[in-house]
Formats: structure tokens, C-alpha cells, sequence
């Protein structure tokens, strides 16, 4: 009874034979397929640590949020000089918020720079801002004791305030300062609570050092009116906040006769485009990455199937023998396949391994020493990565052999017996 080659015992001793007889020549064909595979999947994995350290700086932000704030004009219109700087103020954002059906939630902003903040014999010069209660959800930004200010706070023009973590340690020590005063610019505000980002990073400076308060008791304590520096607003359910930015854009141009064409006086920048832009950026570099990293496999592949014609020339009387004694092309070619195949896939599979082991160490290593990156974070390689490569593998190894083994089927055994 015939056997495949694969399970056949003396196939396995004749590939074995082979490569101990051709050692150094095996070992550098398989060093070419080792390196290939070894640096597509390191470099992925690298590409997958700086797209991870760039979309961080997103933190928890929501990608359906629009940012809109006044600019000067740049085209004249209805009478109107080039130049002039739109004021936005609270009736801005209710007419966006009552005439434009998209908007989910919406939240205005007024800032006072390097205000004194006292407490006791502590003083600190730091960033007021005031605002409504949405602004913690809109800028992704959480409680760290206490609460933040709410409607009722809003409404009633309440003297509170919320510190941002670092003000707090900075004003308070170790004490949360929940229940006591502080005084801006001599005013007593009563802290309810303290704030700041979710993830501690070095672009979250200014959310770790203002403090927060009612804006209708931004208005009333320290003057400036209705007016806003800027307003956040978050698209409804199923609508792309780049759609909504253009009504938005579009109303508050007319609101305050600025030119349609103006590509200034009403400024907006919404996260989903930045989002898509630095998306489509990765996009481009990982591709760039699979065709370097498959180029270089490919050259390894390539040097199998070489080695595997030298194979086939080598053993030409091998084969014209077998063939004379009756067998068939089939197993002549399986028996090229299962050695290219062999060779290719325990290469490949070293090289994975290798690979895979060394982006997981240095992610070991950066959260082991608390290495943190801007632009760089969490290594890693994807799953379905390391089963597609394998899967290349083995379809390479049965390419770099395919051609090798029908040149070997095709050996006439009179012609080779005859060879010296």
C-alpha cells in the first residue's frame, strides 16, 4: 500500500539527509526566509506602537465633538471691513443649540488667565474657567473627589468651584479641600470637588491646573457679559459631526454677517477629521510597511525556490531512478514540496516567533520601567497578523518549490541514468 509522501517515514529521511549533507547552504537559504518574516512582523509591530502613541492623545474625547470659536474676517461684506473679530456669546449657543436639530448637547467656555487663587497662606496664579455642566462629558474628563458643577449650580449662580487635581495638592496638600474656601481674586468660592484628565499626560497640563465654575457666576462676579471665548457641542446619535460643522458654520456666519466665502471669522475643528486624517495617514504607512516587510520575505522565498532547483540538478540520476522503477510525477512533486515547504515554514515560524516574542518584550519592558512615549505606546502585533503570515508561509514554501518540482516530474530517466 502506497503512502503520501507526507506520512511516508523515508521521504522524511531523505529531506533530513539533504539538509545535514548541505548544512551551511540550507542554513542561509533559511536564515534569508527567518530575516524576512522576522522584520514584517517587527515593523508592524512598531507601526501598531506609533499609531497607538498617536491616537492616545485623543484620550477619551468622543470623535462626534465640534469645537467653534470666533476669527477675524478676511472678506468684506454687507458693509462690513475686512478684520473685524466677531464676539460669540450666550445667545450664540442657544440660537445653535434651538435652530439646529443634530446638536446632542452643547457646552460654552469663557477663560480668565493667571487668576490669584488664595488659600490661607497659599497662593497660586492659575487658568478660571467657566462653564456650563456638560463640559466635563464634552472634554472627557472626570471627578477625581467630590462633584462637578451641576445645572442647579448654573442656574443659581452658585459661588462653587471645581480645582483641578493638581491646583488641589498644590492649595490643600493631602486634604481634598471639599467643603472649604478659596479666594479668586478675593472672591470666596466653596470647593465641591476636584478634577482632571483620565489618563495623566504631559498635554493635560492645563486641565490639571484650572479650576472650574459656574459661567452665569463667571458673569456676575467678574463682569464681561453674555460674550464666550468658545463652545463645544457633540453631533446626535448617527449624524457625522463633519456634516453638523457646516450648519453650525454656516449659521453663525449668518448670524453675524460675515461672508459665506470667508474662510475665517467663525473657526471649528472637529476630532473626526483629525481622527480620519491621522487614520488615513496609518493606512498609508502600514501599507508602506507590508509591502517592505512581504518584499523582504519575498527575496528569502525566492533563495528557497533557487536552492530547491539546485535540489532538483543535484538528484536528477536520484529521480530519473525512482521514475524508471515506476513512480508516479505526483510523488516526485510532492516530495520537492514537502522539503520547500519544510524548510520555508520552520524558517518562517522561528522568525515569528522571534519577532513576535521582541515587541512583546519591549512593551514588557516600557511598562515595567514606566517608560511613556508622546508618540510611541503599547507595541504589539495583531492576531490575525501572525496567522496571515503563517498562512503566507507555507503557500510561499509550495511556490518556491512548485517550479523546482514540475521541472523534476519532467525528468526522463533514460536521459538521467545516462548523466555522470
Amino acid at each position: 500500500m502506497n503512502r503520501l509522501p507526507l506520512f511516508d517515514r523515508d521521504t522524511w529521511q531523505e529531506i533530513f539527509g539533504t539538509i545535514r549533507k548541505h548544512k551551511l547552504r540550507t542554513g542561509l537559504t533559511a536564515l534569508g526566509v527567518f530575516w524576512g518574516i522576522f522584520m514584517l512582523i517587527f515593523v508592524l509591530g512598531m507601526g501598531e506602537g506609533l499609531k497607538n502613541g498617536v491616537f492616545r492623545n485623543f484620550g477619551d474625547r468622543a470623535m462626534n465633538v465640534l469645537y467653534v470659536w470666533p476669527t477675524a474676517t478676511t472678506v468684506p461684506f454687507e458693509g462690513f471691513r475686512p478684520g473685524r473679530y466677531p464676539r460669540f456669546t450666550l445667545d450664540d449657543v442657544d440660537f445653535v443649540h434651538n435652530n439646529i436639530s443634530d446638536i446632542e448637547s452643547i457646552s460654552p467656555r469663557r477663560t480668565l488667565s493667571e487668576r490669584n487663587v488664595v488659600v490661607g497662606d497659599n497662593t497660586e496664579s492659575t487658568e478660571i474657567r467657566g462653564e456650563y455642566e456638560d463640559m466635563i462629558r464634552l472634554e472627557a474628563l472626570k471627578v477625581y473627589e467630590g462633584r462637578y458643577i451641576n445645572e442647579r449650580d448654573v442656574a443659581d449662580k452658585r459661588k462653587v468651584a471645581v480645582i483641578g487635581e493638581r491646583t488641589r495638592e498644590l492649595l490643600f496638600g493631602d486634604d481634598t479641600g471639599i467643603g472649604q474656601y478659596v479666594r479668586i481674586d478675593g472672591m470666596p468660592f466653596q470647593v465641591v470637588g476636584s478634577f482632571g484628565p483620565v489618563k495623566i499626560e504631559s498635554w493635560t497640563e492645563d486641565d490639571m491646573e484650572a479650576i472650574v465654575i459656574p459661567l452665569t457666576t463667571m458673569q456676575q462676579v467678574f463682569g464681561g457679559g453674555q460674550r464666550i471665548d468658545y463652545f463645544v457641542c457633540s453631533a446626535a446619535p448617527d449624524v457625522r459631526v463633519s456634516l453638523l460643522e457646516n450648519k453650525v458654520v454656516k449659521a453663525l456666519k449668518e448670524r453675524h454677517n460675515i461672508a459665506p466665502d470667508d474662510p475665517r471669522g467663525v473657526a471649528s475643528d472637529n476630532l473626526e477629521e483629525e481622527f480620519g486624517s491621522i487614520q488615513n495617514l496609518f493606512g498609508g504607512i502600514t501599507a508602506f510597511l507590508w509591502f517592505v516587510g512581504i518584499g523582504t520575505l519575498m527575496a528569502g522565498i525566492v533563495g528557497v525556490g533557487n536552492i530547491m532547483l539546485i535540489v532538483v540538478k543535484e538528484r536528477t540520476r536520484e529521480i530519473g531512478l525512482r521514475k524508471a522503477m515506476g513512480a508516479t510525477p505526483v510523488s516526485i512533486i510532492s516530495m520537492i514540496l514537502i522539503e520547500s515547504i519544510f524548510i520555508t515554514s520552520i524558517s518562517g515560524y522561528l522568525g515569528l516567533l522571534c519577532s513576535t516574542l521582541l515587541v512583546g518584550g519591549l512593551d514588557a519592558i516600557m511598562v515595567a520601567q514606566g517608560t511613556n512615549f508622546e508618540n510611541f505606546h503599547h507595541p504589539e502585533v495583531d492576531l490575525s497578523v501572525g496567522i496571515g503570515a503563517l498562512v503566507l508561509l507555507v503557500v510561499a514554501g509550495a511556490v518556491a518549490g512548485l517550479i523546482p518540482a514540475l521541472q523534476a516530474s519532467r525528468v526522463n530517466p533514460v536521459h538521467a541514468l545516462k548523466d555522470e
